[in-house]
């Protein structure tokens, strides 16, 4: 909007960054620019002045009518305009994200105000002369929440305000209901759910919870039970368990001899005297099948509950084995 006249000396143009998007009551709208607000939202009312006269200008923006002051913000590119410069002036506003929600806001027995009736004045007076003028333009504010519902309507029904007022109601009513679905998945992941849920989510795949496993630890193992189920009695299934317990690597790249979790079957030579480890490589007496060896590797700064391994270990190997178990370098 342009505002000029022929004894004018500023030209004022007016741009709203929203354009009003509903029809207004009848008796409020009183002429002049529209402004919708949306709570938490941004919103700029630019007001770009231009010097028609030959005199420097001397300039002063101001917001007068209904709305609080901790609304709004004036910011000017400067204070004196020079003949034939334009300067621009920005009044930033924003609604506090609780409006509607506020209890403070609304007093007893009133109703909550929703438009607001303000003028923009630009007072401007000649710096050589000191001849004063005054300029401005209405600007209707006009809060009202956002509702998304309002895209799945006819372009005609998007204009009612009382349409979009009326549809944040269901949407603030449903809204909850449909992030909780949305969010769902996040309670069925042992990883996110929250921790009151992971005994359900244990009993769900047949896992037994040990109380002497922290909870992320629990939160791998169950989201794991299926596959430790299926390698169990295996090499693999037992370094997989081992592995989600101690958050060793599993070093599937490395020779077995090098990973932080060894698991080799223990081979025994004949009893040489000079060539031969007696308890080491070597047994005295008959050998012993279906033995096997278990060497964890962690950092000198980690702990290990020895008896939780032993007790992982005696229920994921075959009943028929035996077993040695080493912890640190050997």
């Amino acid at each position: 909007m342009t505002q000029t006249r022929a004894d004018q000396l500023l030209r004022l143009q007016f741009f709203p960054s929203r354009i009003s998007e509903a029809v207004m009551p009848v008796d409020l709208d009183t002429g002049g620019q529209n402004l919708v607000l949306h709570p938490g939202e941004s919103a700029q009312f630019v007001v770009q002045m231009q010097n028609l006269g030959e005199q420097p200008l001397a300039i002063d923006l101001r917001l007068e009518g209904e709305c609080p002051l901790a609304w709004y913000d004036i910011g000017m590119e400067g204070r004196e305009l020079a003949p034939g410069q334009r300067m621009e002036a920005v009044i930033q506003f924003r609604v506090p994200a609780d409006f509607f929600e506020n209890p403070q806001v609304l007093r007893q027995g009133e109703q909550l105000t929703l438009n607001f009736q303000n003028d923009v004045l630009v007072n401007f007076r000649e710096v050589e002369t000191g001849r004063q003028s005054l300029d401005g333009t209405a600007l209707n504010l006009y809060v009202r929440p956002r509702s998304r519902y309002l895209q799945y309507l006819p372009a005609l029904y998007q204009e009612v305000d009382f349409i979009g007022r009326l549809l944040k109601v269901f949407e603030q009513a449903f809204d909850p209901i449909v992030q909780s679905l949305n969010g769902m998945w996040a309670n069925l992941d042992p990883l996110t759910a929250p921790e009151a849920l992971l005994p359900f989510l244990a009993h769900w795949v047949g896992w037994n919870l040990d109380a002497r496993w922290s909870p992320d630890q629990q939160r791998r193992l169950i989201r794991n039970a299926m596959d430790i189920y299926r390698w169990r009695g295996t090499r693999q299934g037992l370094r997989l368990f081992l592995h989600l317990y101690t958050d060793l690597p599993l070093d599937e790249d490395l020779p077995e001899t090098e990973k932080h979790i060894c698991i080799q079957g223990a081979s025994y030579k004949a009893f040489n005297l000079g060539f031969a480890y007696l308890g080491l490589d070597t047994a005295v007496g008959r050998g012993r099948p279906y033995h096997f060896l278990v060497h964890l590797r962690p950092e000198p700064d980690r702990s290990i509950d020895e008896s939780l391994i032993r007790h992982i270990i005696e229920q994921e190997k075959p009943a028929f084995c035996t077993y040695e178990l080493f912890i640190g370098e050997l």
